[in-house]
């Protein structure tokens, strides 16, 4: 999985959509992150990151059951896909790879 990056806002959806457990769909997703993170998203933006993640194909969708609350309309409901969790582990990796570092440089910032 050489050279696939992922942007921190298209990690965090990700992992959302991944904690959300097959229930990842813009509202929730919203809702998710607001919660967990304090970090306020707006929808369009949300929607134009998890279009993006399927079209890359770290995500996968489908549309749910109509319902009353919401005039009839159907929800689109986004999924991780084995891609999109080798791209989470490889990021994982890289950030871990990168935070053992960080004492090194710290040790020897402090002694110059």
């Amino acid at each position: 999985m050489k050279g696939i990056y992922l942007g921190e806002l298209e990690e965090i959806v990700l992992l959302t959509i991944g904690i959300l457990d097959g229930q990842g769909y813009g509202i929730k997703v919203q809702k998710e992150l607001s919660e967990q993170l304090n970090r306020n998203v707006t929808l369009s933006a949300l929607h134009t990151v998890m279009h993006r993640l399927e079209k890359k194909g770290f995500l996968s969708s489908y549309l749910g059951g109509a319902t009353k609350e919401r005039g009839g309309k159907r929800k689109r409901i986004f999924q991780i896909t084995t891609l999109g969790r080798n791209a989470l582990e490889e990021s994982r990796g890289n950030r871990e790879k990168m935070w053992q570092l960080m004492p090194a440089i710290l040790t020897q910032n402090n002694s110059q």
